[in-house]
């Protein structure tokens, strides 16, 4: 049996990929700043990865074959963060970045048979004016996330080149599921779409509704993540759906799927405006070629199955 270690177990992301590695066999720990949240696929233990005294202990207790290094500092513009710029790097490069070479140090003296894949975001990229990104479009984050998650991948460059550790990145661009937290937009879509059938006089409040944005299907990004670890050389990915679709588009299907016209029930507020001038869209096309994967939803299964798994979740409340 293999065993898979997940820092940042309690994400969105940590509870899809323990629950794909339960069901393909894997013994799953996952390691939590906090108390881990209710009902969790996998047994957790609480570590501190900016203490490498923590992370060296509990790496030497479980040996794992993989690890996934998912943890991660969101940070909504909406969100008021006191200590203002400076605070948020701080807080953003030691989940990013610091923790994760707390992890790439002792990989080598204490596994050096595992396989690591650390989450990257779309957002190394900055306001990137390709049609496409793909591993060859330059890092140029403009953003204090993006900004750290480029450092991570460039530390994980650096180990697999010069320590010789099998180290993967994966470049992801949104990706959703209804695990997803209430601050993102595409859950604020989706909620509001199913409050406004219950209360035909609530309005949605929105930024820029033209916004473009490369939405993919969370299970499937988990996916790839195992994918790419089962690859006999280590190297960096993008995994994105290929498309992009607007603010608009998504509430219109999430609406539509609720009985509801959306123009009726959304408005747009200036002061959250999204100041990025091009759309990402990401090239899945070297994953493809060295996995096989592929994208399993379209845009418009992904909102209608988004807003079906939420009326669920509430119906049964």
């Amino acid at each position: 049996m293999r065993t898979a270690l997940i820092i940042g177990a309690s994400g969105q992301d940590g509870r899809l990929l323990a629950r794909l590695l339960l069901q393909r066999g894997y013994a799953v720990c996952g390691w939590t700043r906090t108390e881990p949240v209710d009902l969790m696929p996998c047994q957790c233990a609480i570590v501190n990865i900016l203490q490498p005294a923590s992370v060296e202990k509990g790496l030497e207790a479980l040996r794992p074959d993989e690890i996934y290094y998912l943890a991660a500092f969101h940070h909504s513009t909406e969100d008021l963060l006191g200590g203002g710029t400076a605070k948020l790097l701080r807080r953003s490069f030691d989940v990013h970045v610091l923790g994760l070479l707390n992890v790439l140090r002792v990989l080598k003296p204490i596994c050096p048979r595992a396989r690591l894949f650390y989450a990257g975001s779309s957002h190394v990229f900055g306001t990137s004016t390709t049609e496409y990104q793909d591993e060859h479009t330059p890092l140029k984050p403009d953003s204090v996330y993006g900004i750290s998650k480029a450092a991570g991948i460039r530390c994980c460059q650096l180990y697999r080149r010069n320590e010789r550790v099998f180290v993967s990145t994966g470049i992801l661009f949104n990706h959703e599921s209804p695990l997803r937290k209430m601050s993102f937009v595409s859950q604020k879509i989706v909620q509001g779409a199913l409050r406004s059938r219950r209360d035909p006089a609530f309005r949605l409040i929105l930024g820029d509704l033209n916004a473009g944005v490369d939405w993919g299907y969370a299970p499937d990004y988990v996916d790839a993540m195992c994918r790419i670890l089962q690859l006999p050389e280590a190297s960096d990915f993008v995994v994105a759906s290929g498309e992009v679709h607007t603010v608009a588009e998504f509430a219109q299907i999430a609406f539509d799927e609720v009985g509801l016209d959306w123009r009726k029930h959304v408005e747009t507020d200036t002061h959250l405006l999204n100041r990025r001038c091009y759309p990402l869209r990401g090239s899945y096309k070297k994953l493809h070629a060295a996995t096989g994967w592929l994208p399993t939803l379209s845009f418009p299964e992904l909102v209608r199955k988004l807003v079906q798994e939420a009326y669920k979740i509430h119906a049964s409340i």
